[in-house]
């Protein structure tokens, strides 16, 4: 919910493309740095009481914003929203990997992902209340993430144990998975774009947080229901081919979106990219454990596809800031561009075996690099 409306908000401000991109770009930033340190203060202080203390840092930061408004102060809370956002994510997937076993591990993270995609979805719903309620949206996420922390603090379990991560080099990733990182990487471009940068177009385009609301949640009601279909899709004909289709599939759909007029005809289109754009990372992590099956390192190449997606997200706002400055359809313009791109790139990778493959997991549209573990693959 809030990083949908910050784009939006800070461009009724009158803060330029550019800026509100840098401002974006900080909270993907933030997930890096988390990805990366996080895990040391979790396992110093325990599940429970770092669920607290980075919910709290969450929830100063939403609050933060609604008082002061500075360009730079913003950059800082985005980033730490973000390091806190994902260090969340890494003590709840860790606690869900703990709490399960081999027999029903994929079940959970089939709900964990379902639970995902539906909040996400839900959370844009709220960009249709007006006027006072509207400027109230970070005191809204607040309270959402308060009621978090009373459910966390009423628990009492056994707190998992937090193993260190293995460092995998992303060049070293890219020689062992070339079409895996590609993927991820331009996966995380489109959906950091989406997210950030994507509900400033339809501001621009309609004018209306109404149509902002309904198109991102169709968008992501097309990528949950997708993600079943797409797996067993690339399960029968290869991850090659299906990471081929879906980029064409984004590609053509970004063309229509500069014909698009309509605002029925855009939550169609919200809707399709939807289907394509989310399934693109979970391809990426199958065609992955296809071409290192067995292998003791496939966990931490699963991480690093993780940090490559993160750093796709992290470039996508930056660039597409300075693109939206000229004109706002380059924005669909470069979709389509990146999307051809890896159709091409896709194909002129070896195809692996049919003995070879693995089977495609549904994995939540934002996860840490706990759900590796998570993973019933590994």
């Amino acid at each position: 919910m809030i990083i949908t409306f910050i784009g939006v908000y800070l461009k009724k401000l009158g803060i330029s493309n550019g800026i509100i991109g840098i401002i974006n770009a900080a909270f993907y930033l933030g997930a890096i740095a988390s990805s990366i340190f996080s895990q040391k203060i979790i396992s110093s202080v325990g599940h429970i009481r770092s669920f607290s203390a980075f919910a709290a840092v969450m929830i100063i930061s939403f609050l933060l914003h609604s008082v002061v408004f500075d360009e730079l102060l913003w950059i800082f809370l985005r980033f730490f929203a973000g390091f806190s956002f994902y260090a969340l994510l890494i003590i709840i997937e860790s606690w869900l990997n703990e709490k399960s076993t081999q027999n029903n591990r994929g079940k959970i993270l089939a709900i964990y992902t379902i639970v995902f995609y539906l909040a996400t979805a839900l959370g844009q719903l709220f960009l249709n209340v007006e006027g006072k309620l509207l400027e109230s949206i970070f005191t809204i996420g607040s309270i959402l993430v308060l009621f978090s922390i009373i459910l966390i603090a009423l628990i009492k379990v056994k707190e998992p144990i937090l193993k260190p991560f293995e460092k995998y080099s992303l060049p070293k990733t890219y020689s062992v998975v070339p079409l895996a990182f590609v993927s991820s990487l331009i996966g995380g471009f489109l959906i950091g774009g989406f997210f950030t940068m994507v509900p400033i177009y339809i501001l621009e385009k309609y004018n209306s947080m109404e149509v902002i609301s309904y198109f991102m949640s169709f968008a992501l009601l097309g990528g949950l229901i997708s993600q079943w279909p797409v797996g067993a899709l690339s399960d029968k004909y290869g991850r090659r081919k299906l990471i081929a289709f879906c980029a064409l599939f984004c590609a053509v759909v970004s063309v229509l979106f500069t014909f698009s007029e309509s605002v029925m005809y855009v939550y169609v289109l919200g809707f399709l990219l939807g289907i394509g754009i989310f399934a693109i990372y979970p391809l990426a992590v199958a065609r992955a454990n296809d071409v290192v099956e067995e292998n003791k390192d496939i966990i931490e190449i699963s991480r690093t596809l993780l940090y490559s997606y993160g750093i796709g997200s992290f470039l996508s706002p930056l660039v597409i800031g300075v693109v939206l400055s000229y004109n706002r359809e380059f924005l669909f313009g470069l979709f389509a561009i990146i999307c051809f791109f890896l159709t091409f790139y896709s194909l002129s990778k070896k195809r692996v075996e049919d003995d070879a493959m693995s089977v495609y997991v549904n994995i939540p549209i934002v996860s840490s690099p706990e759900v590796a573990n998570l993973d019933p693959r590994q």
